[in-house]
């Protein structure tokens, strides 16, 4: 890239990180002690506030920077991610925001230790919330990296390197000082400007072929390499019955992992009542919609513009088709109207970064301090020590996050994101319903449901093509690979349902009827709710 592309795109830079770092500054002088506030804000935003803040949280490197790359890569199989990610918020709409909003009070583990002995609960449920986590900030960095790289033009590690390492002192900034309330604002910006970007970037594309979707299809299509195939199921997830597999696997952590994510399931909590959090969700749901409606053309406009050649040649898992994409709408890389475009794009995915790794780091912090170090103090001690362990979490935790960002730095955003939602559908989302619905759920059930989840997912993972045994695998010098799907959703997914109900059937503890049906009528009705 040129000077005029770096000094622009730096400048934006500074200047997001300017206002965010104002937001957090502003913010800080009010009262950050308690944990009501750090955690959730005080629970003062309208359903309108909270639903841009979820789709600022939600709409991630992963979306904006990914999903487009894999389009380009693959055609119609990429846009399976935007249903993956679309539909699953189905889940969150009719069976976990309001209920959740109505159990927890700030974390997942509130809602099952309501009805369970909370230690090992608590222990467990913040164990797996903060996997969760580290993975879809892991994705997050690579992102960051990649995004910084194309703009310096230079492919060596050492610009990525403190890029990953600049995103994560910046997120402890926001979480440590600012705390939930900073963290929802910063995200509330960081939606409009994504929202505003995408919006034209979209109409620019339409712009150049004229209105006409079908002749930006065939366009595409002629310029992939893959001819009508580009068009059609089976590019990536056709070949056999393996790749087949694989999606059916993918599809199934997609739909089913946005109920069981940390950092959506917090944002709920930021809302004063059940009814806003449930309005919160239809407004994201909407603005989420819009935004990934606009990604699918961003895709295969980059696919029939800038081409699948240059798009592998600049990152070859695609996370730089949009930055492209906008360089070439602009005017091409020589000319003022690609240099702004490029720089302004570039700005709003380092936007998206920040605002998503801090929803993430403070949701993390929250299970470390909230669950964790709680679940080791006396009651009476907690509440004092809480928020300041958090703090102090967000720096472990930011620390983990840069050192496996670097390591997995060549792998594609929406593909790490994916992972994330896997171990989320696995060891989160069983464990949350079976405490809503099933009236004989035990401690014990509780448990294994978690670790019946996580453990698979995280060792199918570790034994996938992902990890070994392919050019492509973060260790491709080695192969320990033994299990053939890259996702394990379909493996690890049932297992923790399954584990769930083996540890109720199994425990000599009886269920307690009467937390039960404290719960139910607390989750339906809101009474009783923080």
């Amino acid at each position: 890239m040129t000077g005029d592309h770096q000094t622009l795109a730096l400048l934006l830079f500074s200047v997001f990180v300017a206002i965010t770092l104002g937001i957090t500054t502003w913010v800080s002088r009010h009262r950050q002690g308690s944990a009501e506030e750090f955690y959730a804000g005080g629970r003062l935003f309208s359903p309108l506030e909270n639903g841009f803040a979820i789709a600022g949280d939600y709409a991630s490197a992963a979306s904006f920077l990914g999903v487009p790359g894999l389009i380009v890569l693959f055609g119609y199989d990429g846009v399976l991610y935007v249903v993956g990610f679309l539909v699953g918020w189905l889940v969150v709409l009719f069976l976990v925001a309001e209920l959740v909003r109505n159990c927890g009070r700030f974390t997942l583990a509130d809602v099952v230790a309501a009805r369970m002995s909370e230690r090992p609960v608590r222990i467990a449920a913040g164990t797996s919330s903060v996997t969760v986590s580290v993975l879809y900030l892991v994705a997050q960095m690579v992102g960051a990296g990649s995004l910084v790289a194309l703009l310096l033009g230079r492919t060596g590690g050492a610009a990525q390197a403190w890029t990953v390492i600049g995103v994560g002192a910046l997120m402890v900034i926001y979480v440590s000082l600012g705390g939930m309330r900073a963290t929802t604002w910063i995200q509330i910006v960081k939606a409009v400007v994504l929202l505003g970007g995408t919006v034209v970037l979209t109409v620019l594309v339409m712009v150049r072929f004229h209105g006409d979707i079908d002749r930006l299809l065939l366009t595409a299509a002629q310029h992939s390499g893959h001819g009508d195939a580009f068009l059609a199921p089976g590019l990536k997830y056709g070949g056999d019955w393996t790749a087949r597999l694989d999606f059916i696997s993918l599809g199934l952590a997609l739909v089913l992992g946005t109920g069981g994510l940390p950092h959506i399931l917090s944002r709920f909590y930021t809302v004063p009542t059940a009814r806003a959090a449930r309005r919160s969700a239809i407004w994201s749901i909407g603005l989420i919609g819009a935004f990934y409606l606009m990604t699918i053309v961003l895709g295969f406009g980059a696919a029939a513009i800038v081409g699948p050649e240059a798009v592998r040649g600049s990152n070859a898992a695609g996370n730089t088709a949009v930055p492209l994409l906008a360089l070439n709408l602009g005017g091409g890389a020589d000319s003022t109207g690609g240099t702004v475009l490029f720089a302004v794009v570039a700005a709003v995915a380092f936007a998206t970064i920040l605002a998503v790794v801090a929803g993430i780091t403070l949701a993390s912090s929250a299970s470390v301090a909230h669950d964790l170090y709680a679940s080791l103090r006396r009651r009476s001690e907690r509440q004092r020590g809480e928020v300041a362990v958090a703090r102090v979490a967000a720096v472990g935790i930011g620390v983990v996050a840069i050192g496996l960002g670097l390591l997995a730095r060549d792998l594609n955003v929406a593909f790490l994101v994916g992972l994330a939602f896997a171990v989320a559908a696995s060891a989160n989302l069983p464990v949350l319903l079976y405490s809503l619905f099933w009236r004989g759920f035990t401690t014990r059930g509780a448990v294994w449901a978690v670790y019946g989840g996580l453990i698979p997912a995280l060792v199918l993972v570790v034994l996938s093509p992902v990890v070994s045994g392919s050019p492509d695998s973060l260790f491709p010098g080695v192969d320990f690979q033994f299990f053939p799907l890259q996702n394990p959703g379909i493996v690890s997914v049932p297992l923790g349902f399954l584990a769930g109900w083996l540890g109720t059937v199994t425990s000599a503890e009886p269920p307690d009827e009467a937390k039960h049906a404290e719960t139910e009528v607390r989750s339906l009705t809101g009474a009783g709710a923080v």
